[in-house]
């Protein structure tokens, strides 16, 4: 007899979970307020940061500059959303939006020809290495480093450029 208790108190248990699941699920998104206001000032500073470090040849750190940044925008597209919405761009900010989305895809279009360059010279390196030649092997590593570094210079400026967009979208929270 202890059985059919258990299995009925199991079952109001999970009657009661699938009625209040949706309303859980539905709970409000957090309004954009003063926090998200310091997390744009955050972002925008690393984002500046970012670009300075890669001006100055400091790749790895613009890289880790950036990445924070980029988790920072993260967090104000998911929070912020409506309130982004809402607001309508400038033609100024359209034209400085349609910029950075040609920049960062030339610096994108950049990086890929540079990394397909560099794919290509490791396979002549690895070719001359087979045939003895050793002194023309390095050579083509060398070569093939230079443009892996290139290109890595170019896929981050390519994701400054986006992040760009994303601080001038998010400009409002900054007044």
């Amino acid at each position: 007899m202890p059985f059919p208790r258990v299995s009925r108190l199991l079952l109001v248990l999970f009657l009661t979970v699938m009625v209040a699941a949706p309303g859980l699920a539905q709970s409000k998104s957090p309004e954009c307020g003063p926090d998200h206001a310091i997390i744009y000032k955050r972002a925008s500073a690393l984002l500046d940061k970012a670009e300075k470090k890669l001006n100055n040849h400091y790749t790895a750190e613009a890289k880790a500059l950036v990445k924070e940044a980029n988790s920072l925008f993260s967090i104000l597209v998911k929070e912020c959303s409506r309130a982004q919405k809402e607001r309508v761009l400038t033609d100024k900010e359209l034209q400085q939006e349609a910029i950075n989305k040609k920049l960062s895809q030339d610096a994108l279009a950049q990086a890929e020809r540079l990394m397909q360059s560099a794919q290509e010279k490791e396979k002549k390196s690895q070719q001359a290495e087979a045939r003895g030649q050793s002194e023309l092997s390095l050579s083509y590593q060398r070569q093939a480093k230079d443009e892996y570094e290139r290109a890595h210079v170019q896929f981050i400026k390519a994701e400054i450029y986006a992040l760009r967009n994303q601080q001038m979208i998010f400009r409002f929270l900054h007044k």
